[in-house]
């Protein structure tokens, strides 16, 4: 027992070739307290100082000890599973070398396992975007902190967290249910153990607390796993393992078999299509394999989607080949998912996806407006302002009335949005509503300032249309003609301030803001980064 009369964990770290980061990791999770009673860093044959670093935290800190495999497994599962071997503390918690393990996290997993007996614990975890530190919540709104979960079915949708390392897992039963990771070159093989880990059946606690940091650092030399997305051989192991997942659950439960489905059409296929590309060989490549994957799937599966992953499967299915407006797919794929015109009827009248492929665009007449991809376009307007026209969508939001609409800025690295005034919508000649709204950049840079954001300031832009009926509907904008030109504007607060509109992979409208000199400097210095990383990644 520790001071603080709870039971122990064992922190399994694997580490390859991550000598410059693992120190931390390791770090992070000794500043626990002795409710840590030993991390177990596991050494995947690393070909770089990853074991030296390793070997004098050890010497250093007795609570330390390390695995040195002699042959590289391939894999994150292997390593893992060499820790599990070794533990002797009665919970398990994973770690990977380049994350870290905030403070009090152990303690608060530990304290709601025993409160409520349950084998497995799950806490909050954040993406932390690197090096800017922009935090992204992991799943936000999955759990309730406090909750107790009896069994996996009760709650199907917790398929959507396939994390292992954002859980404590008691010692006992993982023994006692044998469970594993896959062994050897597995990607993403906390898919299966997850799966594994579900179709047990254990009670599950919740708590509120933050218990892990994942770092992502998308200009690293070597980026990890689940961002190294170039080839169609990423997506093809994402698939395998989604294959497996669904196999160990719809054995254990029905339910949680088909929500698995489910949240592959939901996340999983529109998160790869949105990064499409424009390689046709790509295109082609992964079109292919993915459509050989849905001919599997049960239809009752498909129809359990939501409305805009049944029109995807529904496009996917319809030929065998990308068609001539597969961006116009990616941009139905987008968060939030927009469905760009033209707008083709069927011969019974109803929505279809395009005259070429009349694919039924089925529940689009009983979607919430809230729910509706609904697109805005926006156009430089002089200086000061955009135009911005909200496209009508087979008469759904006529029947809500447009009045009004409403610019937000949402800091991308966290915070609360900036909201401009709303302005009234008109009906204009194409059937469409516009307006002329106010984009004061030097009003947001100084908002930004207030916000902690110094040197550069990047903003998410959305676009939220109120109508007659009280609903409403939020999205994102569609740069059109100029209006991403980058601009040194004049300011009587910095002297310079450089506004760079850009357009983001889904497509949409985003901004970045260098007030003064330094901001600028910043963010030439930036930009010239990523297009080093960028040739260095060809």
């Amino acid at each position: 027992m520790n001071s603080s009369n709870l039971p122990t964990v064992s922190v399994v770290v694997i580490a390859y070739n991550d000598a410059g980061l693992v120190g931390e990791a390791v770090s992070s999770a000794l500043a626990q307290g002795s409710v840590v009673a030993e991390v177990i860093a596991v050494n995947d044959a690393s070909s770089d100082d990853t074991a030296r670093v390793l070997d004098e935290l050890a010497a250093a800190h007795p609570r330390v000890r390390v695995v040195h495999r002699t042959e590289n497994s391939g894999g994150c599962g292997t390593p893992r599973n060499d820790g599990i071997a070794a533990a002797t503390a009665p919970y398990v918690l994973f770690l990977d070398s380049d994350d870290i393990l905030p403070p009090g996290a152990a303690d608060a997993l530990v304290r709601t396992a025993e409160e409520h007996r349950a084998p497995v614990t799950v806490g909050a975890a954040v993406r932390r975007e690197l090096p800017q530190r922009h935090d992204v919540p992991w799943m936000p709104g999955l759990y309730t902190p406090g909750d107790v979960i009896e069994r996996p079915s009760d709650r199907p949708e917790l398929v959507r967290d396939t994390l292992c390392v954002n859980k404590l897992y008691a010692r006992a039963f993982l023994e006692e249910h044998g469970l594993r990771f896959p062994d050897g070159r597995f990607v993403y093989e906390d898919f299966v153990f997850t799966s594994r880990v579900l179709a047990a059946a254990p009670r599950i606690a919740v708590t509120g607390e933050l218990v892990y940091v994942w770092h992502v650092r998308r200009g690293a030399a070597q980026v990890s796993i689940s961002l190294d997305r170039k080839d169609v051989g990423n997506w093809r192991s994402r698939i395998e393992a989604h294959r497996t997942a669904a196999r160990n659950l719809a054995a254990a439960s029905p339910v949680l078999g088909r929500a698995c489905q489910v949240k592959f059409l939901e996340y999983d296929l529109p998160m790869y299509l949105r990064e499409l590309g424009k390689d046709p060989a790509y295109q082609a490549a992964w079109w292919t394999l993915t459509r050989e994957y849905l001919a599997t799937f049960a239809q009752e599966d498909v129809e359990a989607a939501a409305a805009h992953a049944r029109w995807i499967v529904g496009v996917l299915r319809a030929t065998a080949t990308p068609p001539a407006d597969v961006e116009r797919l990616t941009r139905l794929a987008a968060d939030p998912p927009r469905l760009l015109p033209p707008y083709a009827v069927g011969a019974t009248g109803g929505p279809v996806w395009s005259e070429e492929l009349p694919v039924e665009l089925d529940g689009l007449p009983g979607l919430p407006v809230a729910a509706l991809p609904v697109t805005v376009d926006a156009e430089p307007a002089g200086r000061g302002a955009v135009r911005i026209r909200v496209h009508e969508l087979y008469g759904r939001l006529a029947e809500a009335g447009p009045r009004t609409v409403q610019l937000s800025f949402q800091p991308r690295a966290g915070g609360e949005p900036v909201r401009a005034q709303p302005v009234e919508l008109r009906p204009d000649a194409q059937g469409g509503w516009s307006a002329l709204l106010p984009f004061r950049l030097a009003d947001l840079a100084v908002t930004g300032r207030r916000q902690g954001l110094r040197r550069m300031q990047a903003w998410n832009v959305r676009v939220g249309v109120r109508c007659a009926d009280g609903s409403e509907v939020t999205t994102a904008l569609r740069p059109r003609g100029r209006l991403l030109r980058r601009r040194a504007l004049p300011s009587s607060r910095y002297g310079v301030l450089l506004a760079q509109p850009y357009r983001t992979g889904a497509g949409a409208l985003a901004l970045r803001l260098a007030p003064g000199p330094e901001g600028a400097l910043y963010l030439v210095r930036n930009r010239l980064h990523r297009a080093r990383a960028a040739r260095g990644a060809r």
